[in-house]
């Protein structure tokens, strides 16, 4: 399973932890990792035990740096782009709607896939080097669901969405606590300790009305969410996607075109 990768699941009392572990690749997710994500996920929705989901990257480098890129030399046109984002957002779906809260334990990149995952989660913690972002306009040239676009935007405010989405900046750590989008910046070697203290603390509150309040939020984020299909077909199907794919497998700089 090494080059796939595994997304492992571990319970430890209240507190469960899903880590990413295809540190080789930064982490980067293969379709069978979202697959044991989404299982997980629907695992732990009903674990009555589970107070608190923790989401880590192993190898210390990378919480999750995207989607594996090498995937999207399958994709023949806009409808399949139409079906990859349907996918994500079923996903992070059904991450947003555990019923106990979520924390991301960032450690390095958070990128792309990496960071709707976060974003997704309730709470995120990082160590000082942790860069956060979603780089497409200089990489692949697809783009992101309404629901994505959206939770960027709560997370992070217009202005930094745009940073992200349309200069392809990274936002590093202690600009993302300044914002706050990450709760608490801690060194490399004090983030388990972190992480833990966070994760007791949230395991000792009520949860029902962590539930509730959750589902509060997440019904704020879905209010009128306008229809986006058009979008995602027009972005997959242009020759600027399959220049980004084929320029990032081949190691060189994509050449733009604007069709």
């Amino acid at each position: 399973m090494s080059n796939e990768g595994v997304v492992h699941l571990t319970i430890e009392g209240p507190v469960a932890s899903v880590t990413f572990d295809r540190p080789e690749a930064r982490n980067a997710m293969t379709w069978a990792m979202y697959q044991q994500m989404r299982a997980h996920c629907e695992k732990l929705r009903e674990d009555k035990s589970v107070r608190v989901v923790r989401f880590q990257g192993a190898g210390g480098e990378a919480f999750v740096a995207g989607t594996d890129i090498a995937q999207f030399q399958e994709f023949e046109s806009g409808k399949d782009g139409v079906e990859y984002e349907r996918r994500i957002d079923g996903t992070m779906q059904l991450l947003a709607a555990l019923p106990m809260p979520t924390v991301a334990v960032v450690q390095g990149w958070c990128i792309g896939g990496g960071l709707a995952i976060a974003t997704t989660c309730d709470f995120r913690i990082a160590t000082p080097a942790s860069k956060f972002g979603v780089p497409i306009a200089r990489t692949l040239g697809n783009c992101l669901s309404m629901t994505n676009v959206a939770a960027l935007v709560a997370a992070f405010g217009r202005p930094r969405a745009q940073r992200l989405l349309l200069l392809a900046d990274l936002i590093g750590a202690e600009e993302a606590q300044a914002c706050g989008y990450v709760l608490e910046v801690a060194a490399s070697e004090n983030i388990e300790a972190s992480a833990r203290k966070l994760c007791t603390k949230l395991a000792s509150l009520a949860p029902v009305t962590q539930e509730v309040s959750k589902e509060a939020l997440a019904r704020l984020l879905r209010h009128s969410l306008p229809e986006a299909e058009d979008l995602i077909r027009r972005t997959y199907g242009s020759d600027d996607f399959r220049e980004g794919v084929q320029a990032f497998m081949g190691k060189r700089p994509p050449v733009w075109q604007g069709r």
